[in-house]
């Protein structure tokens, strides 16, 4: 693989499936969706059925809770080492120009690795890739068990890079008509179109190259962000799979700490991860809310009044006659005030809360749930993508939902950059159809 330090970029080599191989049944959606839809889930296993499929080499989140985890792990490895054994897959070399239909838009990314040593996903980080939010530490180790000693990884991960000007991806979107086409074909469940096209041009890879050499240069950079001549520069930040890709750092750091020398690992293809860059400017790209549903609330616990006393002397509980009300509120909000919506079985409301400690409503709630969760106050809490799924989720008897506005996507890297990572899943790129789909894969080994 072709590597370049001073981007952290590598030029990979990607499994795709073979001609004839139903690219409909073989690309499913994201593990970390419809976490708390099971029945999505059981509609995709009806219509993948036994043809070769993504839905075999990835652990879907919903399942998580299950009672023999690793009866599952073991079928992932046995189907990844039976496709790599059957010939499911052909070697592409290069970088691949994707584009994702969704209706009204098209998303345009470009399919690279990143090194992982210019990666730290830790607070406080000022690494060349950095987390956009905060990474909850206890789960990683479970995905350090599906993906350690995998012989393939398959990637959902999406990275941002601050591109106003469009240099990076934009040459590939004018040329793509005369760059050799590798897939075009319809997703399933109704969740829009994916094509792929293989950069073999030189002169387009040296572009993208120059271009995200420019994005990087620090006397630009600082520039760029109104910064201090020497603040550490910040080329990709984590959009999607910030935990995917913390996984693989995990057991990148963990190799380095077993090996030999540096000669015995010099050539692991575990150092790099394979991703998808996206252009935070891109039209299609829209920053939507994560809500948050608590599931069996304890009995005798108020939440709202529990937030009062979290926030004693700032925090009232407004009840609103709908949820049309309830939306418009928290969708509208401006100042300093931060308002929050309310869904229980009983009605709807907003939590507003002044003189908050957090920049954003999503880090003043999450101060509070934390704090609910570690004193029993809920049996469990999901992150939840949609608004319909918010609502309906926290009317059902024993739930709460909290419905949060979105943030401004053209605020992430000055924020990531002063702040540091934004409070853990402030934002999602798109609705959860829209998530990227498993395509390609990346052949690993542990040298």
């Amino acid at each position: 693989m072709r590597t370049y330090e001073s981007t952290a970029i590598g030029i990979p080599e990607i499994l795709l499936p073979k001609a004839g191989i139903d690219l409909k049944k073989w690309a499913v959606i994201a593990c970390d969706q419809f976490t708390s839809e099971p029945e999505y889930w059981h509609r995709v296993e009806e219509l993948v059925g036994n043809e070769p499929s993504t839905l075999n080499l990835i652990y879907p989140e919903v399942y998580l809770g299950e009672k023999d985890p690793e009866a599952r792990i073991s079928r992932i490895r046995e189907h990844m080492n039976r496709y790599l054994e059957e010939g499911v897959f052909e070697k592409v070399e290069g970088l691949i120009y994707v584009e994702r239909h969704t209706g009204q838009h098209t998303r345009k990314g470009l399919m690279a690795c990143l090194d992982l040593d210019q990666y730290d996903f830790r607070k406080g980080s000022s690494s060349l890739i950095r987390a956009s939010e905060g990474t909850i530490l206890a789960r990683i180790p479970p995905r350090v068990k599906i993906r350690e000693g995998a012989p393939l990884e398959v990637p959902h991960i999406m990275v941002l890079i601050d591109d106003p000007e469009n240099t990076v991806i934009g040459p590939l979107t004018q040329e793509k008509e005369r760059i050799e086409k590798l897939y075009d074909f319809d997703l399933m469940m109704e969740s829009g179109n994916l094509s792929g096209y293989r950069v073999n041009d030189q002169s387009l890879e040296e572009g993208i190259l120059q271009s995200l050499e420019a994005l990087a240069d620090p006397e630009a950079f600082t520039k760029k962000y109104e910064l201090s001549p020497g603040t550490p520069v910040l080329l990709f930040a984590m959009g999607d799979g910030n935990h995917s890709l913390a996984t693989a750092k995990t057991i990148w750091d963990k190799t380095k700490e077993n090996a030999r020398d540096e000669a015995s690992i010099s050539n692991s293809s575990l150092r790099y991860a394979l991703v998808e860059l996206i252009n935070l400017h891109d039209e299609a790209l829209i920053f939507e809310p994560i809500h948050r549903v608590l599931f069996d609330v304890a009995s005798g616990r108020n939440i709202m009044d529990e937030m009062r006393q979290f926030y004693p002397g700032r925090c009232r509980i407004l009840k609103c006659s709908n949820v049309e009300e309830m939306t418009e509120a928290i969708d509208s909000q401006k100042g300093s005030c931060h308002k929050i919506g309310i869904i229980t079985p009983d009605g709807f409301g907003i939590s507003e809360v002044t003189n908050p400690d957090s920049n954003l409503p999503v880090g003043t709630l999450q101060n509070f749930l934390d704090i609910f969760l570690e004193d029993s106050g809920a049996r469990e809490i999901d992150y939840v993508h949609g608004k319909e799924t918010a609502i309906q989720l926290g009317k059902e008897r024993g739930s709460t939902g909290f419905y949060l506005p979105a943030m401004n996507k053209h605020d992430l890297f000055k924020t990531v950059i002063l702040d540091g990572a934004l409070p853990r899943k402030t934002f999602s790129m798109g609705e959860a159809w829209e998530k990227r789909f498993y395509m390609e894969a990346r052949r690993l080994s542990s040298v």
